[in-house]
C-alpha cells in the first residue's frame, strides 16, 4: 500500500474515512479507486485498535458510562438464513466513555450478548488502576459482566428510561428519537453516587459515532459486507476521536485531557503510528 499511495493521499483518505465521507465520494473526490481505499482503510484501522491498545492503560478514570450502538454486516437480523455466514447479520459496538475526561478507554464489536458483554467489561476492568463508578442503561448481561469483571472493587448503578413507543400518536415522529417518559436509577453494587448515574454522554458519543463513520449513519445504503471492514473502522473512528479530533467541551483532544498525550495527533502522525 505504501508503494501505491503517497503519504499525502493517504493522510486525505484516512481524513476523509475518519470525518464520516463514503468509499464512493472519496473516489469521486481523489480519484483513488474505492477498492484501495478500502484496503487502506482496514489497514489503518487494524493499526488504530493496536495503538488503542496499547496506550489504554493503567488509566485514572473514575466515571465510566458503558452503552452499545446497533449496526448490521451484509444484512440485517431478519433477512438472514441458516445458511448465511455466522458473521452476517446484527453488529454491536460496545463502548465506555469516562464522563470527565471524555476518553473512551475501550470498545468490543460483537453480538448484544453475554459473551460479548463480559469480554467487554473484562476489557475495561484490565485498563483501570483504581475504583471507579459505572453507569449503563437496563440491559441485564452488564449487571453479570460487571460483576465477574470488577467484583467487589465498583460502584455500579442503572438508570432505566421508558420511552414512549407508539408511532400512531405521533407519525410525523417516525424516524425521531422517542419521547421518554419516565427514569428511573437503581443501585447494583458498592455505593454509587446516584446523582451522577447517567448515560448522558455515551448517548451523546453515540451520536458522533454515527456521524463520522458512514456504515452507521442511519437510512443510508451505506453499510459493511465484511466483520473485518467494520472492526476496522470501529478502530479507527476511536483513534482518531481520541488522539486527533478536539472535543469542543474540553478544547483538546480526549487523549490529552486524561494525560495519555502532551499534545494534538495530526492525521498524518496516526497513520504513521498506525502503519
Amino acid at each position: 500500500m505504501a508503494n501505491v499511495l503517497s503519504m499525502d493521499k493517504q493522510i486525505a483518505v484516512v481524513s476523509m474515512l475518519a470525518e464520516g465521507c463514503s468509499l464512493r465520494a472519496i473516489e469521486r473526490i481523489t480519484g483513488i479507486h474505492r477498492d484501495t481505499a478500502m484496503r487502506l482503510g482496514v489497514r489503518i484501522g487494524k493499526g488504530c485498535a493496536a495503538v488503542m491498545d496499547a496506550k489504554m492503560r493503567d488509566l485514572d478514570c473514575h466515571l465510566l458510562q458503558f452503552d452499545e450502538i446497533w449496526g448490521f454486516i451484509g444484512k440485517k437480523d431478519k433477512h438472514v438464513t441458516v445458511d448465511d455466514n455466522p458473521e452476517l447479520g446484527n453488529v454491536w459496538t460496545f463502548c465506555a466513555i469516562d464522563a470527565e475526561t471524555k476518553l473512551v478507554p475501550a470498545y468490543k464489536v460483537g453480538k448484544r450478548d453475554h459473551a460479548t458483554a463480559n469480554a467487554f467489561a473484562q476489557d475495561v476492568a484490565s485498563r483501570m488502576k483504581n475504583r471507579v463508578q459505572i453507569s449503563t442503561d437496563g440491559l441485564r448481561a452488564y449487571v453479570d459482566a460487571i460483576e465477574k469483571a470488577f467484583g467487589a472493587d465498583v460502584d455500579y448503578g442503572q438508570i432505566i428510561k421508558t420511552y414512549e413507543q407508539d408511532d400512531s400518536l405521533h407519525p410525523h415522529r417516525r424516524y425521531s428519537a422517542p419521547e421518554m417518559v419516565t427514569t428511573e436509577k437503581k443501585r447494583i453494587s458498592g455505593n454509587p453516587d446516584m446523582r451522577l448515574v447517567s448515560t448522558s454522554y455515551i448517548e451523546r458519543l453515540n451520536a458522533t459515532t454515527r456521524l463520522h463513520m458512514r456504515r452507521l449513519t442511519r437510512l443510508t445504503l451505506a453499510f459493511s459486507k465484511k466483520l473485518e471492514n467494520f472492526e476496522a473502522a470501529v478502530g479507527l473512528h476511536f483513534a482518531y476521536y481520541n488522539f486527533v479530533k478536539p472535543h469542543k467541551a474540553i478544547r483538546c483532544t480526549p487523549a490529552m485531557e486524561a494525560g495519555i498525550e502532551r499534545d494534538f495527533w495530526s492525521v498524518g502522525e496516526l497513520v504513521e503510528a498506525a502503519s
